[in-house]
C-alpha cells in the first residue's frame, strides 16, 4: 500500500503492511488482550483531582440572575473509564432567595447530576458538600456547569435583581476515580496513549534505548521528542531517558536499531525502517512504540514517518519504503506563528464556531496570536485589524459595544447600534428584514511592541439589559454575535530584525533556532562522555521547541565539539554538564561566566532594576557589564548564557550548563517552569539555583535580520546623536558648496551677457 501527498502535507510516505521484522514476547496478558482485539476494563489506577481553578476558572464563580451559570471543562483520558465522580463544593448564597423556589443545580454535559436546596438557615455563609456524580453522565470530553434558579419574591421580580445571588468558590474539587481501559494496539490511535490531548497534565514520557545514543539516533529521538512537545502545548513535556531498561510502568518510546534491543526484547534483524506498538511487558496498561531501523539512517526514517505520517496508518506494526521532503522550509513558516508575509484570515487562528457567542453576557472570543519574535515595532503605528462582524440590534440600546482587547489590555470600544438609532438608514433596515443579524465593518490598528510573544486577540459582545418596568422585565436570550473568519490582521509590512542575545525570546519560542521551523539551521552540541540526564536535557529542550513551531525537528544537526565543519553555518545549542564541554574553555573570552576551580561572574546594572527588563526600547535595556565577582566556593554553577558565533557573524549560540547532569535538568526544568518580574529569563546570562532565576547582564552585542538599508539608516541616525550632528554638518556644507557654485555660474553668465 502506498500514499502520495500534494498540497499541505510536506513529505511523501510508503508504508508495507504487514511488517514481519519484528517479534516481542508478550505476557499473557497482553496476548488475550490482542487477540479479544476489545477495549478491557483492568483494576484500578490512582484517581485524579482536581480544583475548579486548576480546570480554568481563575476566579470565583459568581452565578447571577434567575438562571445564571458557569462552567469549566474536564476531559478523561482514552485508556481511563470513570467508576466513580464526586464534587466537593464551597459556595455561598444570597439570604434574600425563596428555599422553595431556588436551587443550585450541578450538571455534567448538561444532564443534571444533583439539585442543592438552599435553606434560609445557611444562606449568607460559606457551605461545603460533596455531591456524587453518576459515572455514566462522564464522556471523554466534559463540561460541568453549576447553575442558579433563584427567586427573591412571590410577585413580579426583576430577573437581574442584586439580590440573586450565589458564589462558588474555584477551591472546590472535583475528585475522578479511575480504571485503565486497555486499547488495541493499533497506529491509528497515535498520539494516544503516549499523548492524550483529554489529559491537561504535564506530558512525562520516558525514551528509551539500548545504550548511549550517537549522533543520528539523537537526531531522530530530537524529532520525536519535538512532535510530542508540539502536541503537549501549554502542558509542557518532559522525556526521561532510560539506558538499557524498559520502564517498571506505563508507557515509553523505545528507539532500536539491529542488534540492540533493550531490556529483553525478543526482535528479529529489521530489513526496513519501521513502527511497532506492543504491550510493555512490565505492565499490562503500558504500551511501547518501537521505533526501529537497521541502522541510524533508517533510524530516522522511521522517525520522521512517524511524526509526519500517524495519519495514514493502522494496525499494530508498518515498514517505511520511503520519506522524502516535498519542499524546503522558508523562515518564519512555523505553522503556530503568524504569517508574517501575508494577511492572515481570523478563521485561520481558530475554528469558525468558536467565533459565535449567544445570550447577553456571553463570553469572549479569544483568538490566539503567537508571533514572530524578531518583529522589528520601531516608529510602527501598529498591525492593520480589518475587523467584520454580525451582531442582533436591540430595539432599543445605548451602550451596548464590541470590546477588542489584546492579552487583557483594552484596545477599542466599537459600538453596536439598536435598530432605534438605525431606523434612518432604509438600506441597513431593509437587510435587518432579510437576516436578524446586521453585517459591519472596522479597521483597526492593533499595536505590538508592548504586548508577550504569546498574545490573543480578545473580542466580547456587550449588550445592554433594558429594564420594561414592574412586571415587565424579561430576559429573552435571542442575543448573537459573530466574528466573521473573513476578517484579517497583517503583520506583512514588518520587518524581521533584534538585538540578540535575548534569553527571554529564546525561552519564549526557542528564536534565533526556530526561525527556521524544522531547525535545519540548529546544530546541537554534545559534550564529551554524555550520558542519560544531558540526553533528557536536549529532548526537552527540542520537545519545547515543537511546541513553540507546531512542526517536529526533523533537520536538526547533532555534533560534538571538535567537529568545526560541522559547527559552521549554524545557530549552535551547545549542553554542558560539569567540566566536559570542551567549547566552553575554547570560547572563554566569549562567556560572561566562567565555571571552574574559581567562578567569576559579570554583573551589570540591570540586577538593580525593580520594574521589567523588556521595556521596548533596547538602549534602555542595554547595560554593559561593569563588575566582576570571583568566587572560589559557594558559586551558583547552573546557567544559560548567549553570544554571537565565533564561526559566523549573525549566528547565534546559547549555552545552557550545569555545574553536574542533576545541575543541567534543573537549567532546562526553568526554560519551562512558569516566570514572573521576579524570576525570569532574560538578557545574556540567566544564573539558575534550584527553582530561583537571577538574570545577571543584558549586553546587546550584535543584530540579526534585514531593514533594507534606509530604514537601517534611519534606525542608526536614531541612536547616534553624533552620526545624526555629522550628518547633517556633512548636508549643509554639501548644500553650501552646490549653492555657491550655481550662483558663481550665474554670476559668470551675467558677466558674459
Amino acid at each position: 500500500m502506498s500514499f502520495s501527498f500534494t498540497g499541505k502535507p510536506k513529505c511523501r510516505l510508503a508504508f508495507a503492511l504487514p511488517l514481519s521484522l519484528l517479534f516481542l514476547a508478550m505476557s499473557p496478558a497482553g496476548a488475550e488482550e490482542q487477540s479479544a482485539g476489545e477495549p478491557v476494563i483492568q483494576a484500578a489506577v490512582p484517581g485524579q483531582s482536581s480544583t475548579l481553578k486548576q480546570l480554568g476558572a481563575g476566579y470565583t464563580l459568581n452565578l447571577r440572575g434567575i438562571e445564571g451559570s458557569d462552567s469549566v471543562n474536564f476531559d478523561v483520558r482514552t485508556d481511563r473509564v470513570v467508576t466513580a465522580a464526586r464534587l466537593n463544593l464551597e459556595y455561598s448564597y444570597s439570604p434574600a432567595l425563596i428555599p422553595d423556589m431556588s436551587q443550585l443545580n450541578v450538571l455534567v454535559n448538561d444532564q443534571v447530576a444533583a439539585s442543592i436546596p438552599l435553606p434560609k438557615e445557611t444562606a449568607g455563609s460559606l457551605q461545603k458538600q460533596v455531591v456524587e456524580i453518576p459515572p455514566h453522565l462522564v464522556t471523554d470530553f466534559n463540561r460541568l456547569t453549576l447553575q442558579l434558579i433563584g427567586h427573591y419574591t412571590m410577585q413580579c421580580e426583576d430577573p437581574q435583581h442584586s439580590s440573586l445571588w450565589a458564589k462558588v468558590s474555584n477551591s472546590s474539587e472535583l475528585q475522578l476515580e479511575l480504571a485503565p481501559l486497555a486499547l488495541p494496539n493499533d497506529l491509528s490511535l497515535l498520539p494516544v496513549p503516549f499523548f492524550d490531548r483529554r489529559d491537561a497534565r504535564r506530558l512525562e514520557l520516558p525514551f528509551v534505548f539500548a545504550e548511549t545514543p550517537g549522533n543520528a539516533k539523537l537526531e531522530a529521538a530530537g524529532a520525536v521528542a519535538s512532535w510530542f512537545g508540539s502536541q503537549a502545548s501549554y502542558r509542557g513535556a518532559h522525556f526521561p531517558v532510560l539506558l538499557g531498561d524498559l520502564p517498571a510502568q506505563g508507557n515509553a518510546i523505545v528507539l532500536v536499531t539491529a542488534g540492540q534491543a533493550p531490556g529483553g526484547l525478543q526482535l528479529e534483524a529489521p530489513a526496513k525502517p519501521g513502527l511497532q506498538l506492543v504491550t510493555n511487558p512490565n505492565d499490562p496498561n503500558g504500551k511501547l512504540l518501537l521505533v526501529v531501523g537497521r541502522d541510524d539512517q533508517q533510524l530516522k526514517q522511521a522517525a520522521a514517518a512517524l511524526v509526519s505520517g500517524t495519519r495514514v496508518m493502522k494496525g499494530e506494526q508498518a515498514s517505511v519504503d520511503a520519506v522524502s521532503q516535498l519542499r524546503p522550509r522558508k523562515p518564519y513558516d512555523a505553522p503556530n506563528w503568524l504569517p508574517s508575509d501575508r494577511p492572515v484570515q481570523l478563521g485561520e487562528l481558530i475554528e469558525a464556531k468558536r467565533l459565535s457567542v449567544a445570550g447577553y453576557d456571553p463570553g469572549t472570543i479569544s483568538l490566539p496570536m503567537r508571533l514572530p519574535p524578531d518583529l522589528f515595532t520601531w516608529r510602527e503605528k501598529g498591525v492593520p485589524l480589518h475587523l467584520k462582524y454580525r451582531y442582533t440590534p436591540q430595539p432599543v440600546s445605548s451602550n451596548s459595544s464590541l470590546l477588542v482587547s489584546v492579552s487583557g489590555k483594552f484596545l477599542k470600544s466599537l459600538p453596536l447600534p439598536s435598530q432605534e438609532h438605525l431606523k434612518d438608514d432604509q438600506t441597513l433596515m431593509a437587510r435587518l428584514k432579510q437576516d436578524e443579524t446586521l453585517l459591519r465593518e472596522a479597521n483597526l490598528t492593533v499595536p505590538l511592541a508592548s504586548f508577550p510573544l504569546q498574545s490573543s486577540l480578545q473580542l466580547r459582545f456587550m449588550y445592554d439589559y433594558i429594564k420594561q418596568g414592574e412586571c415587565r422585565d424579561i430576559i429573552i436570550d435571542n442575543m448573537r454575535g459573530t466574528i466573521e473568519p473573513t476578517s484579517t490582521l497583517d503583520l506583512s509590512d514588518y520587518r524581521h530584525f533584534i538585538a540578540l542575545p535575548n534569553l527571554g525570546v529564546f525561552r519564549d519560542s526557542g528564536f534565533p533556532f526556530t526561525r527556521m521551523a524544522d531547525l535545519s539551521e540548529t546544530a546541537v552540541v554534545m559534550p564529551d562522555g554524555y550520558g542519560a540526564a544531558e540526553v533528557s536535557a536536549v529532548l526537552d529542550v527540542l520537545g519545547r521547541f515543537g511546541d513553540s513551531t507546531g512542526l517536529p525537528a526533523t533537520a536538526v544537526s547533532v555534533v560534538q565539539a571538535g567537529d568545526d565543519a560541522a559547527l559552521r553555518g549554524k545557530d549552535l545549542l551547545v549542553f554542558a554538564s560539569g567540566g566536559n564541554q570542551p567549547l566552553l574553555q575554547r570560547w572563554a573570552e566569549h562567556l560572561p561566566v566562567s565555571l571552574g576551580g574559581q567562578s567569576q561572574f559579570q554583573l551589570s546594572d540591570l540586577v538593580y532594576r525593580v520594574r521589567d527588563w523588556v521595556s521596548g526600547n533596547d538602549r534602555i535595556d542595554q547595560r554593559p557589564s561593569n563588575s566582576s565577582i570571583a568566587l572560589e566556593t559557594g558559586a551558583v554553577d547552573n546557567y544559560l548564557t548567549g553570544f554571537e558565533s565565533p564561526f559566523d557573524s549573525g549566528r547565534s549560540v546559547v549555552i545552557i550548563a550545569g555545574g553536574s547532569p542533576q545541575g543541567l535538568g534543573e537549567v532546562a526544568a526553568a526554560l519551562a517552569a512558569p516566570q514572573d518580574e521576579d524570576n525570569s529569563i532574560q538578557g545574556s546570562l540567566a544564573v539558575v539555583n534550584g527553582t530561583r532565576i537571577s538574570s545577571l547582564v543584558a549586553d546587546e552585542q550584535y543584530y540579526v535580520g534585514d531593514l533594507g538599508w534606509f530604514r537601517h539608516v534611519q534606525w542608526w541616525l536614531s541612536r547616534h546623536l553624533g552620526g545624526t550632528l555629522l550628518l547633517t554638518a556633512a548636508g549643509v556644507a554639501l548644500t553650501s558648496v552646490l549653492l555657491f557654485l550655481s550662483l558663481r555660474a550665474r554670476a559668470r553668465n551675467r558677466l558674459k551677457d
